[in-house]
């Protein structure tokens, strides 16, 4: 039998004192979970790698950088997107697959180099059909709506477009004719100036724009049509010591993005591409304005001779020009006189 004082008394809450130690233990396990759970914009945050073929100092990559640090700015770091220059990630022809394919999320093309595979891509290429920045802008309005849908169905999606500034002629030797041409060593970077150079008689070399340099100093090709800015992006002034204002054309660069990438997207950052892309298009036309008369000012103080072209010289390109609108409009079919009859309207 139990005696009165042995019996319990009726349990009580234990309490418990915690200690420094406890505290800071505590403390130390609180940070380690914050630093693990990503916050709302690391979660959010999307990268793009965006691929060009031309060098960080030329006008095309310029805007091309502002566009993705206006991006960035606009939509609070959400899309980050890295400009990789002169083809670091892709060379000029592989650009457009690998945009198409997800290797990068978007990419600067030269239109007039995918021509084979659908003419209207090369529709500016055409010598003196557009030769001037409003030609080129109506020629575009045109075009657009055509690049737009063939894109699309490429799985790709158009953000902007900007022309060279108007194509010249480079050339070791004084040209006074296209007779001139005939055996020469001719750089071309795509089909319209290959078949150039077939009809004057020069012999065609395949060059792309980051090897230009270093083939007029070994003379793998000693003339070619281009701008003024890719002359002085590569220095030709060391090389060539003539160059003929032609102005034959202005082909055109397009900023292409995977449509899937794009639609992954939510609305606003969308909207915030789309409205830097118009943006770096209104910014690229005048930049490219500019380029064509500081380029060629600096090629002349580098010692190489601006010239215009002598009579002969334009008539017989006029001539070439005219034969390869000719077959391209053959090739290109209703499509191609589409928008030939609404360029010129």
């Amino acid at each position: 039998m139990l005696t009165p004082h042995a019996v319990c008394p009726p349990s009580e809450p234990r309490r418990t004192t915690s200690t420094p130690k406890t505290l800071t233990a505590l403390a130390a396990l609180a940070s380690l979970v914050t630093l693990n759970v990503p916050t709302p914009s690391a979660q959010a945050q999307t990268k793009w790698d965006l691929a060009t073929a031309y060098p960080a100092g030329n006008f095309h990559t310029v805007t091309i950088n502002e566009f993705a640090a206006e991006v960035d700015r606009t939509t609070g770091g959400k899309l980050k997107i890295t400009v990789h220059p002169n083809a670091a990630l892709f060379k000029a022809p592989e650009i457009k697959r690998a945009v198409q394919t997800g290797g990068a999320q978007a990419g600067e093309i030269l239109l007039v180099n995918f021509q084979n595979e659908w003419p209207i891509f090369g529709a500016d290429g055409i010598p003196f059909l557009a030769d001037s920045y409003e030609a080129a802008m109506k020629l575009y309005r045109a075009q657009k709506p055509m690049l737009e849908k063939k894109l699309a169905e490429q799985g790709l999606m158009l953000l902007y477009s900007v022309p060279w500034p108007p194509q010249g002629l480079y050339s070791k030797r004084p040209i006074d004719s296209a007779a001139d041409l005939k055996g020469i060593k001719w750089r071309a970077y795509s089909p319209a100036t290959a078949r150039i150079g077939e009809l004057v008689g020069a012999q065609p070399v395949t060059i792309q724009a980051a090897e230009v340099s270093q083939a007029f100093a070994t003379g793998v090709v000693e003339s070619m049509m281009s701008s003024g800015a890719t002359g002085w992006d590569t220095k030709l002034h060391e090389h060539v010591k003539q160059y003929y204002d032609l102005q034959a054309w202005l082909p055109k660069n397009a900023v292409i993005v995977n449509k899937r990438a794009f639609d992954a997207l939510d609305r606003p950052t969308q909207d915030a591409v789309l409205k830097a892309a118009a943006a770096a298009e209104q910014r690229g036309w005048d930049a490219s304005r500019r380029a064509n008369t500081d380029t060629l000012d600096k090629l002349k103080g580098g010692g190489m001779a601006i010239l215009p072209p002598s009579a002969a010289l334009k008539s017989d390109m006029q001539k070439v020009g005219q034969t390869l609108l000719n077959e391209w409009l053959e090739k290109a079919g209703p499509e191609g006189k589409q928008l030939v009859d609404a360029f010129r309207r």
